[in-house]
């Protein structure tokens, strides 16, 4: 009778370790997909940096939701000179918080530094969208 039960309880472990690793997996393609997006930067490649937002991304401004096209002409106008960033990016202190199959909150830090400018940081909230393409931004509330 023991060995059943301890059976059971073997499987029963190993099944839970097996549901809490999927349970991760969107949160490491999150992350992974983000710190893959901070490579492109530091390397000036801003068109696969521009990836990671779908076409209908918004992103927060102060007097309110802006599209694709503004999002790009931000990047371009305010941390680019040219075909490098003026800054390395660098994300850290990220957490994913599962909305559904589909969805997910990402919440963490920024840190532009490098070419003896100022330090900045700052945090963020996005709202990411599983595509076919993989996991992408579809809202960004960046500050």
């Amino acid at each position: 009778m023991s060995q059943k039960i301890l059976i059971l309880f073997v499987c029963g472990s190993v099944l839970s370790l097996q549901v809490a690793g999927q349970q991760n997996k969107p949160a490491d393609a999150i992350v992974s997909a983000m710190n893959n997006s901070a490579n492109d930067w530091n390397k000036g490649d801003l068109e696969s940096f521009m990836k990671m937002y779908t076409d209908s991304s918004t992103m927060m401004y102060p007097t309110g939701p802006v599209g694709l096209s503004s999002i790009r002409e931000l990047y371009e106008t305010k941390y680019f000179n040219g075909k490098m960033p003026k800054q390395n990016l660098n994300y850290s202190e990220m957490k994913v918080t599962l909305l559904g199959e589909k969805y997910a909150l990402l919440t963490g830090k920024f840190t532009l530094s490098g070419n003896n400018l100022p330090e900045r940081s700052g945090r963020y909230s996005l709202v990411m969208i599983l595509t076919k393409d993989g996991w992408k931004i579809l809202h960004d509330h960046s500050g």
